[in-house]
């Protein structure tokens, strides 16, 4: 299929607001050798100039996401009372840096967003350095390159001092690592990057959820993921369009300023990648020939674009699952095609351009884990045993599906129109339409579609929510404790509006007067070598 076929518009969204761009080359600076210096040509005199002040962009960021996340782990570093001391005295914009500004930094926390934290060294005012790729107790040569509230984000020039209990370059199996913006942590050991996601959600709870640590269970281990690479069975990357004055390439060649791949780390510029180690193989296989048929065809493309690489399951005959060998898998790179997954023996399909989780080596044990903390209770409590589950925010039937055998009768809610006809389709496909239905939910009455307590008992009811980024609202929040079911499972892909969400439910009752208590609180690792994690709460009624 000619790749055109299959491209989206770019979207252009560097993970923070960076006002200046790096070019490569200094991106590409070694985490271990120090950047050389040019030396002026025929004995000219290099003329020095004063770095100039960079504008700021004064802007607070967006509760709950990356930036504010950052920004809790910049106050907590310099101490509260510090910095609400400087933002009365109203100089938290006040950076000590000048733009390109060059210095040495001692790294003292990893942020919940991956990266690297310095104070400022004596003589600065108190002033919190971001520094990717760093860790604790290291020494880095850094460049300033923006300046925020009470921070300035720079880039590693050099590590001058590594941390030898944290740190082993040997672990990286990515030749990008250091430039690319996708992984943090392919230096650290797993069981490390396993530690630190349960800091990150036991931080999430305590900015974001304004609960009291008494009123939440210990955090649980985060979760491995079976595979820490080649597990990623979805990948987007893109290039721009072409400069206005791009000549036409001559031959094959690939231009210079084509560079198809994902974003140089902390901007909006394209890195050219021809490999991606936590992609799966069949993906990187596919890439290859991709990434060639665009290089010959780039005279004819008008617009940068977003390619969609998708693993599948090929599907033969009527698509039942004795037409499956899950051994053989290939690449989907149309948008509008069909994903066939298995997770465990259950089957899925998709659009591709559709949400589905990207890691399928993790899901079952996260299915099996959420089905074992519903029925924890059995045998050991007087509550009769769960029959009725109601699946919010169900796309294309995951978790309803998987869980299905366990149930009388399951519903699943979504509001958009695709992702139903795509779960009632996998209902079909194993053989459980009898028992699972689903349903489009209004979101301004969600629950409407199961408000009979005759077809749904409230103490032999179970709720998964699974909701986008964005966590859930207190609309929602409201019919949820008016519906008031016995168990709540809450699956989350950004614990810090999971921890908004369950603050407010937990201060909230039901009509019956009735509180939740948060029973367990887990990470699993859908994305190994990266900051990310997925956080799963069991809430009962108590």
């Amino acid at each position: 299929m000619d790749p055109r076929e299959v491209l989206t518009s770019v979207e252009k969204k560097p993970r923070l607001d960076i006002g200046v761009k790096r070019s490569e080359e200094q991106a590409v600076a070694s985490t271990s050798t120090a950047t050389t210096k040019q030396k002026p040509a025929n004995g000219e005199k290099r003329s020095k100039k004063a770095p100039k002040k960079r504008k700021q962009k004064r802007t607070i960021p967006e509760p709950y996401s990356h930036d504010d996340v950052l920004w809790r782990d910049v106050r907590d570093l310099l101490g509260v009372e510090v910095a609400d001391g400087i933002i009365e005295e109203g100089k938290e914009w006040n950076s000590p840096f000048q733009h390109g500004e060059e210095l040495e930094v001692e790294v003292s926390a990893i942020s919940s967003t991956g990266d690297g934290l310095a104070v400022a060294p004596f003589p600065k005012p108190p002033w919190v350095v971001i520094v990717p790729f760093t860790l604790p107790g290291e020494v880095a040569r850094v460049k300033i390159h923006q300046s925020h509230r009470l921070h300035s984000v720079s880039s590693l020039l050099e590590i001058k001092t590594p941390n030898p209990t944290l740190r082993d370059d040997s672990r990286v199996k990515c030749r990008y690592f250091g430039v690319c913006g996708g992984c943090q942590y392919q230096q650290l050991s797993y069981d490390t990057q396993l530690d630190l996601k349960r800091n990150v959600i036991a931080k999430a709870y305590r900015n974001f959820s304004g609960l009291p640590e008494s009123s939440l269970p210990t955090i649980g281990t985060t979760v491995p993921s079976p595979l820490q690479y080649g597990y990623r069975t979805k990948i987007t990357p893109h290039f721009r369009e072409p400069p206005k004055k791009a000549q036409k390439p001559e031959g094959s060649a690939k231009p210079d300023w084509l560079k198809i791949g994902f974003n140089v780390n902390d901007t909006s510029q394209v890195l050219d990648i021809e490999e991606c180690p936590i992609a799966t193989p069949v993906l990187n296989e596919a890439y290859g020939p991709i990434r060639e048929k665009i290089v010959s065809d780039i005279s004819t493309y008008k617009r940068g674009a977003t390619l969609l690489l998708r693993e599948s399951l090929p599907i033969i005959g009527d698509g039942n699952n004795g037409d499956i060998n899950p051994e053989t898998t290939i690449c989907v790179t149309d948008h509008k095609g069909t994903v066939r997954e298995k997770v465990g023996d259950k089957v899925f399909e998709y659009p591709a351009n559709s949400f589905f989780q990207n890691n399928n080596s993790v899901l079952v044990p996260l299915t099996s884990y959420v089905r074992d903390a519903i029925f924890a209770a059995d045998g050991i409590s007087d509550k009769p045993r769960p029959t009725h589950l109601v699946d919010a925010y169900c796309g294309s039937g995951l978790f309803a599906i998987s869980l299905s055998d366990n149930f009388e009768k399951v519903v699943g809610i979504e509001l958009a129109a695709d992702s139903i006809r795509s779960a009632a389709h996998n209902a079909t496909l194993n053989g459980c339409q009898d028992k699972c239905s689903f349903l489009s939910g209004d979101a301004a009455n969600i629950f409407s579609v199961v408000k009979d307590p005759r077809d749904y008992p409230r103490d032999k009811t179970v709720l998964i929510i699974d909701p986008p980024r964005k966590g859930t609202d207190e609309n929602f929040i409201g019919q949820m404790m008016k519906f008031g079911c016995e168990v709540v499972v809450y699956v989350s892909c950004n614990v810090h509006t999971q921890a908004r969400d369950i603050g407010m439910i937990l201060g909230k009752e039901t009509k019956d007067g009735r509180k939740y208590g948060v029973e367990s609180l887990r990470g699993f690792d859908l994305f190994p070598q990266t900051a990310h994690v997925e956080s799963v709460a069991i809430l009962r009624l108590q």
